[in-house]
């Protein structure tokens, strides 16, 4: 469905996906032991203590940090994308974020700015929520576009008429919530053949499962963005920190407009951001520990015949629905296992028979689910 929210009617927020849980989460709190929140994907590992450190003992906190991010941040993120993906950016390529959920929602209004004779945002019809509500709040026309099923975009079903009033096309690799992994080449090609902006949110890239980690800027800088944040990869999501990188000049607008409007990434934040990106070896401790955690639970799911297959990336299981009913399945889970999932129609409305099951909470937890459900 193509949400236009070009006309003059005031905005009127809708409920926030997550707030429609409520009754879930009463019935999942009657259990012993409490509820178990599987439903955000918000991290409950520890961060590396060396960041944590950083993060205290930056000595940064009087004055006020440069919105672009420090040369040692930005330098730091350019060389641990190079490192893990094949990359070539340098540190001028990169702008520091206040994480990166405010870059999606914002994203659509900063480039209507710069281009107000386009309007259109294309972004994977079942996606992350944010790339259709960034859309409408800019006043934007929110164009999903189909995907295949693996749950990849398939950039074919692109309506030319679109892609001519097209901002920008929203990718995501590893997807959220599928676990898709896109084909970037084509998408980077798509984008260059029709003047189209390709933004790829990257944020899940090291917890790839099929083949290596990937970026769209292995395909060169000319039109691409490439986001990224340290909330899933360093456990940092209280913290706030991410980065563009991409464009030339792209990431020069961003940046000029970023100061106006005083996006500053903390110092201290962006000291710890620093020690995150250098040090590799908590992010393959995590890795494991989330393929554990997919591979554990779709063992239980299988238990009670909802038989569920491992992602291509991501920590979250896309679990089919007995009989396409995802609501059922999340009234059961909380009911029976005290767990808090989130129905797919959360993600669009290609997503309406799954349930999306973040795997964030500790061996514990996974234990009084499995009990429960037995």
């Amino acid at each position: 469905m193509i949400i236009d929210r070009s006309s003059e009617e005031p905005f009127v927020p809708p409920p926030y996906p997550y707030d429609r849980l409520t009754p879930m989460k009463e019935m999942a709190a009657a259990h012993e032991g409490g509820a178990i929140d599987l439903s955000i994907g918000s991290p409950f590992d520890a961060p590396p203590a060396s960041v944590v450190a950083a993060l205290a003992q930056s000595d940064t906190e009087r004055g006020y940090p440069p919105s672009n991010g420090t040369p040692a941040f930005r330098e730091a993120a350019a060389n641990w994308l190079n490192r893990i993906a094949g990359t070539t950016i340098s540190g001028a390529d990169v702008g520091a974020t206040i994480g990166s959920k405010e870059v999606v929602a914002n994203m659509p209004h900063w480039l209507r700015l710069r281009r107000p004779d386009l309007d259109t945002v294309l972004f994977p019809a079942v996606s992350y929520p944010s790339y259709a509500m960034g859309a409408r709040l800019a006043g934007c026309r929110a164009v999903p576009v189909p995907m295949d099923e693996n749950w990849r975009i398939d950039l074919s079903a692109i309506d030319p008429a679109d892609a001519k009033r097209a901002l920008c096309l929203w990718v995501n690799t590893p997807g959220n919530p599928a676990g898709g992994i896109d084909d970037l080449a084509a998408a980077a090609a798509w984008g260059r053949a029709n003047d189209v902006p390709v933004i790829s949110d990257e944020c899940y890239i090291e917890f790839t499962w099929n083949g290596p980690a990937r970026s769209i800027l292995t395909e060169g800088n000319d039109g691409l963005l490439a986001i990224h944040s340290l909330s899933k990869r360093s456990n940092l999501a209280g913290v706030r920190a991410g980065f563009y990188a991409g464009d030339a000049d792209l990431v020069f607008y961003l940046q000029e407009l970023r100061k106006h409007g005083g996006f500053l990434p903390p110092g201290p934040v962006q000291a710890a951001a620093v020690a995150a990106f250098d040090e590799q070896t908590h992010v393959d401790v995590q890795r494991e520990v989330y393929r554990a955690r997919l591979e554990r639970m779709c063992g239980i799911l299988a238990k009670i015949g909802v038989d569920t297959p491992m992602p291509e990336g991501g920590f979250y299981l896309w679990a089919p629905a007995p009989d396409g009913d995802a609501w059922g399945l999340t009234e059961r889970l909380a009911r029976e296992a005290g767990a808090i999932v989130a129905p797919g129609d959360f993600y669009g409305e290609g997503g309406a028979g799954y349930v999306r099951i973040a795997l964030v909470q500790p061996d514990d937890k996974m234990d009084l689910i499995e009990s429960r459900l037995s």
